[in-house]
């Protein structure tokens, strides 16, 4: 596990939350937990069409990871995501360097447990239904489902939507409805050993408008989260049905 020098400038982000970063400001975290995956969500949200870069360390001995998030002139664009394992490390911190000029971005912690802070976030219990249920910008979903098999459906009649399903080590990218140009080049980022391992992170894609998936309850939490703009997820759904 690396341990990193912590900065006394740095806003205190151990909830996880939502925030703003603006040119030269740092968030730091020290509580992630080992075993676990985290996603750390950036939108860039000047809205301008200027690209803005985030430098996340994560390692005294392995240099800053840089993450690149376009801009849009709406704050209209989709996030990019970078994993994390706490087995790898307590702490992360993510920077706007200072010549980052009229650049911000908003960030916050994903994974089965956070944030512990919710604010700015729409936090609810997905229902084993088998309903459709909107999955628009900043909403996160959870359940632990009973030890059986179940289908996730997410749909979105908009091109490329772009959500992150959460276990206690293990993430999976869906990409619905996705464009010849994929995903952007660096919008998908592992940092670290665990999260690189094979299968730790899988992008699944679909050239439809909806994909199922599969899954067996362990008793363990499941977590969804949106990546997406508010355009993209305005007409998006994510429903959970027992088999």
């Amino acid at each position: 596990m690396s341990f990193l020098v912590l900065s006394a400038n740095a806003v205190n982000w151990n909830g996880g939350q939502r925030i703003t970063l603006r040119a030269g400001e740092t968030a730091q975290c020290t509580t992630l937990r080992p075993g676990q995956l985290y996603g750390i969500f950036v939108y860039n949200s000047a809205q301008n069409d200027n690209n803005a870069a985030v430098s996340v360390v994560w390692s005294n001995s392995q240099p800053p990871v840089k993450i690149t998030i376009p801009g849009t002139t709406a704050n209209a664009g989709s996030a990019s995501v970078g994993f994390v394992s706490g087995t790898d490390t307590q702490t992360v911190s993510v920077s706007l360097p200072s010549n980052s000029g009229i650049a911000q971005v908003e960030i916050w912690l994903g994974s089965v447990s956070m944030p512990t802070d919710t604010s700015g976030l729409d936090n609810e219990h997905l229902e084993i239904d088998g309903a459709p249920h909107p999955f628009d910008k900043y909403r996160r979903y959870y359940n632990v489902p009973p030890a059986s098999w179940h289908q996730l459906t997410i749909v979105s009649t908009v091109t490329q939507f772009i959500s992150v399903q959460f276990r206690q080590s293990k993430a999976t990218v869906f990409v619905v409805n996705e464009t010849s140009n994929g995903l952007l080049d660096g919008q998908i980022v592992k940092m670290g050993p665990t999260a690189n391992v094979a299968n730790a992170v899988v992008t699944t894609n679909a050239t439809i408008q909806s994909v199922d998936e599969n899954l067996q309850g362990d008793g363990t939490q499941w977590v969804w989260m949106n990546a997406d703009s508010p355009d993209n997820s305005s007409q998006s759904t994510i429903s959970l049905q027992s088999l």
